[in-house]
């Protein structure tokens, strides 16, 4: 969980049971080993040299909550971390704002902005924060003989049974269950545009449907194997990173058909903390605070920021492992997103 001091903690409450002031800004990410990260190498160094009070939430994801503030008019957030496998919909709909990226910053080595941020940091609703995956791990006593290495093994409950923890949402899992299927990686989008295809995904989804645990949030994935209530989990790489890494956790982390994509700070359309807004992002996306998210395995979106991670590190990175996965298609999703949803639910109650 995020490593939040408790006295903020309970100025925090008080605020937000008063209402944030004219002063606070509220950013809202998705907490964990992850916020804390953020916490640590944006949050708290803004905070300090600006005198900006951050009331800095958690979300579990998509775009529903950042719907429900833009339709009643009600804008709770500022700033927002969002994937951009969400991106497109959040932005062609209106819930968060145009970003003019000249305002950003050089990087510490005098690199320009528009040079300095790999190519798809920079889209017109967001600065990239980091490059992540969605890998999946296990959990090294549940096989002792050697665990899953396959996406396909991932939906083999024979070979190795046991409850799969999945985040409770379409994106990726209808990926993954392709190319279990066999779908190539560059044909993955294609067949999943088509009725056909569609259908596909769910049937082969619908073999382990009754040993998956669903889950809402990226903290719940590590929780689910230290607790064995799953053997094998869907995670953000960062999370089961840190786990292993900061607890010595005994989990391992298969790259196999992992799905890559990039997040972003984005600003919530209709704040009216838009220059505060835009200031802080500014800040978090400089080269050092980018370098800082090193801590949990994600990669930094500027050059200049990848120059500072050792080599060592760079091997744990999403960036290493591109040639075993698949790139997430945040257009694809902005325009299928909607009626999968609906197909995904009715899915589940079936």
């Amino acid at each position: 969980m995020k490593k939040t001091n408790l006295s903020l903690l309970a100025g925090a409450l008080v605020l937000a049971a008063q209402g944030a002031s004219a002063q606070d800004l509220t950013v809202t990410s998705f907490g964990g080993a992850y916020g804390a990260a953020q916490k640590e190498h944006m949050i708290d160094p803004y905070v300090e040299s600006s005198g900006t009070n951050i009331l800095f939430e958690d979300y579990g994801g998509g775009v529903a909550e950042m719907k429900a503030q833009s339709e009643s008019g009600n804008i709770q957030w500022d700033v927002v971390d969002i994937e951009v496998i969400d991106l497109e919909r959040a932005c062609s709909e209106g819930y968060v704002a145009v970003i003019d990226h000249s305002i950003l910053p050089p990087g510490d080595d005098g690199t320009p902005a528009s040079e300095d941020f790999i190519p798809e940091a920079l889209h017109e609703c967001g600065v990239g924060n980091i490059v992540w995956s969605i890998i999946f791990a296990h959990a090294d006593d549940a096989y002792p003989d050697g665990g899953p290495t396959t996406i396909a093994d991932f939906f083999d409950t024979e070979a190795f049974p046991g409850k799969r923890g999945l985040r409770k949402r379409p994106q990726v899992n209808l990926e993954w269950a392709l190319l279990a299927d066999g779908v190539a990686p560059e044909e993955v989008y294609e067949t999943l545009a088509t009725e056909e295809g569609q259908q596909r995904a769910f049937d082969k989804l619908a073999t382990i449907k009754d040993d998956i645990v669903w889950y809402d949030s990226w903290s719940q994935a590590p929780v689910l194997l230290n607790d064995g209530g799953a053997q094998m989990v869907q995670s953000a790489n960062g999370r089961i990173f840190a786990a292993i890494k900061d607890e010595g956790a005994p989990f391992t982390m298969i790259w196999d058909s992992h799905v890559y994509d990039l997040d972003v700070w984005a600003v919530m359309e209709g704040t009216e903390k838009m220059d505060m807004a835009l200031d802080f992002i500014k800040s978090a996306t400089m080269t050092v605070p980018l370098s800082g998210m090193q801590d949990v395995a994600y990669g930094p979106t500027r050059k200049s920021a990848q120059a500072l991670l050792p080599e060592d590190v760079k091997q744990d990175l999403p960036t290493a492992h591109l040639d075993e996965g698949l790139k997430a298609d945040g257009i694809f999703w902005a325009d299928y997103g909607e009626s999968l949803g609906e197909k995904f639910n009715e899915w589940l109650l079936q």
